[in-house]
């Protein structure tokens, strides 16, 4: 019913690359336009909304229109996700939180003794971003979570078993 593997492309990488082509002053509109795609109920709404993204943005900014139609067929796998899941897939701020918190632990360090060294220090900064998680709270997360359990209920109780 639904894809086993995630989205074949990333939506977040696809607009911040349309974005590239457009001057600051216009990316508000054009984002705006690009979200109307994404956050379609349906391929076929999304493809109604690409072909009217083309029709206004095709002669200033003809690239964008282009490359989403290029990529079509590896966004539509996107679609058959409930938009509960489709939101946590395409807002990145927990992703990109978590390569922050990395990246700082390994960049203020010189050097490791060890690989082993580095893989601890690495797994207490995950300890600490899991507990800031779970305070804080992941975005939109509850309601993909109950989706997960809805499509993958036998997933689900595996994982709960570990």
């Amino acid at each position: 019913m639904f894809p086993t593997t995630l989205v074949q492309l990333c939506i977040v990488h696809l607009v911040r690359n349309s974005l590239n082509y457009v001057p600051w002053k216009q990316r508000k509109h054009v984002a705006a336009d690009l979200r109307a795609i994404y956050t379609s109920a349906t391929a076929e709404a999304a493809e109604q909304e690409l072909t009217r993204f083309r029709e206004k943005w095709d002669k200033p900014y003809g690239t964008i229109g282009s490359m989403w139609q290029r990529h079509w067929d590896r966004i539509i796998p996107f679609f058959a996700f409930p938009p509960e899941i489709r939101k946590v897939m395409y807002t990145t701020n927990a992703v990109e939180s978590l390569n922050m918190s990395l990246r700082k632990i390994i960049k203020t360090r010189g050097s490791f003794p060890s690989e082993q060294a580095a893989l601890k220090l690495l797994y207490l900064a995950l300890k600490n971003v899991v507990a800031k998680w779970q305070k804080q709270g992941v975005p939109h997360w509850k309601d993909a979570l109950n989706q997960f359990a809805v499509l993958w209920e036998d997933r689900m109780r595996a994982v709960a078993r570990m």
